[in-house]
């Protein structure tokens, strides 16, 4: 928020990369901490503040340049990383502009470095002409790498009967992507053994084997290298991936020459050569990517349940695509000189085999447990009329992941059953709630689709409960010059125990408010309705709010009021209870109500 709302403050972020699967969750508890994880936050959070503390640039831009603070020193956005938690590497923009341009020059210059001295300029650009081959071959294979398990997991769900068997088990997402993932990357490869060839053979005098190599490789290195400077150019700072990639390979290539130099073309050792400079960049490849699709993975139980025909197949094509994309990046520097090893008949098919057999077995996986929950969220409803009256109540629940309620009650037969859900029950037979319903949630209720209601009780909480939230005007409203109105009102939160959060959701033609500054913010509108104004009031109070809005013309102003109370009736309590322990139920009471200035 000091970055974006306060002038360019520098700042620092600290979270936890994995335990995706218990944030915000019940079962989020202390023993779950990866030991050490404390410490490291508080040495972050010490040196940053150290380091702001002693910094002369802890001002906002305006202050840095009334007071003439230099910004040439200023690192922006700096690259850093670190290399297996061993060590972090960091540079400055400045020479990341400069580091990461180096790889596209090279590709650029070596066809003409290579040939101009030996062969004249025709032989440059016929040389450079089978780099750009090289580069679109292996570009194919990258994206056959990414399309082929995009494929495979559609072709999956056609037969399963539920998606994300992945979540609980991630080891299923590499066995049943992975193999396929290389099959994409050495298609190019099996059906372009013999590279097609612009250079003259026997002008050059070098074997045509040698020649297919070079462009295979300058080809794979050309790609890497346009990458980088994309990251470059786009301003971001995730370019020292491909730049190490690209550096990797350019060692491993002249060890590849320097043996075959010394030691003649021997396919075995010189491959050997070619490999052993490539082990950090493959090693930190597999690494980071691992901890990349864990951590997709772990997400994916809180993306949102989108909406049908194709919100079920969204998880798993995303899922499948990420580990196509480290399968590429971790195996693509080798394929320019090791694909002729692996595009063998015999190896495609194994890969095949092992993909399908991977399909078969993922089947057998449920994709939640204790350990990587299935999030639902269970609303105990009321629609009040004034700070005494029930209008309605229900029971409305949601999910965040592809895997819909229908799943879940026929998984869970103990809370179909508490429900009275028949085996016909659907959701054309269904009655269902929108978004507004979850209002108290925003902007989280975004994320749901395709929830349900059911009826409830409201007596036992009339019996809890002497009052209901409820908005009234506390003065009579005034009248501007220009025409527009102000209307003064107080809320009350009434007698509930557990606030969390009230919700106040506002149509009309507002033109100011007395919230954050008298700022209106962006409009939202949600499932077509019209553009409304949203202000979150967090936590409990004695005390009431008291607030003015402003319309820009005599016309209705309608205020919804949603308000979280944490607190639950027994009966609700009890349904909660009958949910079994690979769903973890977010359950609480909203109370609802509409009111008309």
């Amino acid at each position: 928020m000091f970055s974006e709302d306060y002038g360019s403050i520098p700042g620092l972020d600290i979270i936890f990369l994995l335990g995706g699967y218990y944030y915000h969750t019940n079962y989020d508890t202390v023993d779950r901490l990866v030991p050490g994880s404390m410490q490291a936050r508080g040495d972050n959070l010490y040196s940053a503040v150290k380091a702001f503390a002693e910094s002369a640039k802890l001002r906002n831009a305006r202050q840095r340049e009334s007071l003439g603070v230099s910004n040439g020193n200023d690192d922006g956005q700096a690259v850093f990383f670190d290399y297996l938690a061993w060590f972090m590497i960091f540079y400055s923009r400045r020479i990341a502009m400069v580091l990461h341009g180096i790889p596209v020059i090279i590709f650029l210059v070596m066809p003409f470095f290579s040939r101009f001295l030996y062969s004249g300029l025709w032989c440059c650009f016929a040389t450079f002409y089978d780099f750009v081959k090289g580069m679109i071959l292996h570009t194919t294979g990258i994206m056959l790498a990414i399309i082929f398990p995009v494929l495979f997991s559609i072709l999956r769900l056609l037969v399963s009967s539920y998606g994300m068997n992945w979540f609980a088990n991630p080891f299923l997402a590499f066995m049943m992507f992975i193999p396929i993932s290389l099959v994409g990357l050495l298609i190019p490869r099996t059906v372009f053994r013999g590279f097609p060839l612009s250079q003259n053979v026997s002008v050059l005098k070098v074997s045509k084997e040698a020649l297919s190599d070079e462009a295979r490789f300058w080809g794979a290195f050309g790609f890497y290298a346009s990458l980088t400077l994309a990251y470059l150019l786009a301003g971001l700072s995730g370019g020292f991936l491909t730049f190490f990639t690209s550096a990797s390979m350019l060692l491993a290539w002249i060890s590849f020459c320097l043996s075959i130099k010394f030691c003649g073309r021997q396919l075995a050792r010189s491959t050997v050569f070619y490999v052993i400079p490539l082990i950090p960049c493959l090693t930190y490849s597999v690494y980071f990517g691992g901890f990349l699709v864990q951590f997709l993975i772990e997400k994916m139980g809180m993306m949102g349940s989108l909406p049908p025909p194709y919100g079920n197949y969204v998880p798993d094509i995303v899922v499948a695509a990420i580990v196509g994309v480290v399968t590429s990046w971790c195996m693509g520097p080798l394929m320019p000189i090791c694909g002729k090893w692996l595009a063998r008949s015999s190896i495609l098919q194994f890969l095949l085999h092992l993909s399908v057999i991977a399909l078969a077995l993922s089947s057998q996986f449920f994709p939640y447990s204790r350990d990587a929950p299935k999030r639902v969220v269970f609303q105990h409803t009321f629609l009040t009329a004034d700070a005494n009256r029930i209008v309605d109540s229900s029971y409305d629940f949601s999910v965040v992941d592809s895997n819909s309620l229908l799943f879940l009650f026929k998984y869970a037969p103990e809370v179909a059953k508490e429900l009275n859900i028949g085996p016909e029950f659907s959701f054309e037979t269904a009655k269902m709630s929108n978004q507004r319903t979850f209002l108290t949630l925003f902007p989280v209720n975004f994320l749901f689709s395709r929830s349900l209601q059911f009826p409830a009780r409201s007596d036992e909480i009339l019996k809890q409960y002497r009052q209901f939230p409820h908005l009234y005007t506390n003065k009579p409203q005034t009248m501007s010059s220009d025409g527009s109105r102000r209307v003064y009102l107080e809320l009350s939160l009434g007698s509930l125990k557990e606030v969390w959060v009230a919700v106040l959701n506002i149509t009309g033609p507002l033109s100011s408010w007395s919230f954050a500054d008298t700022k209106l913010p962006v409009p939202e509108t949600a499932e077509g309705g019209p553009p409304s104004y949203i202000c979150r009031l967090t936590g409990s109070s004695h005390e009431k709010w008291n607030f003015w809005l402003e319309g820009r013309n005599v016309e209705d102003i309608r205020v919804d009021v949603a308000v979280l109370d944490q607190n639950l009736v027994e009966e609700a309590k009890k349904l909660k209870s009958v949910f079994p322990g690979w769903a973890d139920v977010t359950a609480y009471s909203s109370f609802l109500s509409t009111y008309v200035f």
